[in-house]
């Protein structure tokens, strides 16, 4: 068994449990969460039938750029306060509330090309049994972001070597139109403390999963 066959066998187990469970994904930024999450996802539902999972990303939370700019934080777009973790934290409670909704519940995403948040790009189905989430800071030790964790089953954290990261951060900005120099400062003023902050929370995830692509 392949590590990441392992990885969806120890997923599949939270479904022993009955009722609606959430698993989170965190880590630092490009280290691979969003991709693990939308992999077990369609493993799980291969596996187990169609809308047994669903995919819910903490992006789709990002502040418009409206906001932002009325914040003063369109420097720091993807650091915490850039992102209405409250409403995340209702939409977590409204999927796992009892009675569970008897209605599909559309969740919002990030669109890399707009800038801006998008509604309703993803569903959970009324018989989905797990969400797989992922965002940054789901293990940051911060008001709104403990609730959040608090109504996860479990929380992993996503980690590749800092190098891997930065190189998939230069070619993620300049394929979604950045200059090199606007790219360059991204990553240094931005992205670089966002993963510092980041990874001072991995200590609070009960599992750390480590994903590095095969040489050769």
């Amino acid at each position: 068994m392949d590590v990441f066959d392992s990885l969806v066998s120890d997923v599949a187990r939270l479904l022993d449990r009955p009722g609606r469970r959430l698993l989170g994904l965190c880590g630092p930024p490009a280290a691979g969460k969003s991709t693990l999450a939308r992999a077990c996802v369609d493993e799980i539902n291969l596996r187990l039938g169609t809308d047994t999972a669903a995919y819910l990303p903490l992006d789709g939370f990002h502040l418009s750029e409206i906001q932002l700019e009325r914040l003063g934080l369109t420097h720091r777009k993807g650091s915490p306060p850039s992102f209405d973790v409250h409403g995340y934290v209702a939409l977590l409670n409204r999927l796992i509330g009892e009675p569970l909704p008897s209605h599909p519940v559309y969740l919002p995403d990030y669109d890399r090309m707009l800038h801006e948040p998008v509604a309703a790009r993803h569903v959970v189905a009324p018989g989905v049994r797990l969400v797989v989430t992922e965002g940054n800071y789901l293990a940051l030790d911060a008001p709104g972001w403990r609730e959040a964790a608090a109504l996860l089953d479990e929380l992993w954290y996503v980690d590749a070597p800092d190098e891997l990261r930065e190189t998939r951060l230069r070619e993620r900005h300049s394929g979604n139109g950045s200059s090199t120099e606007r790219t360059r400062r991204r990553i240094e003023v931005n992205d670089r403390p966002n993963g510092e902050l980041i990874k001072a929370s991995r200590g609070r995830a009960g599992r750390i999963v480590v994903l590095v692509p095969p040489t050769g």
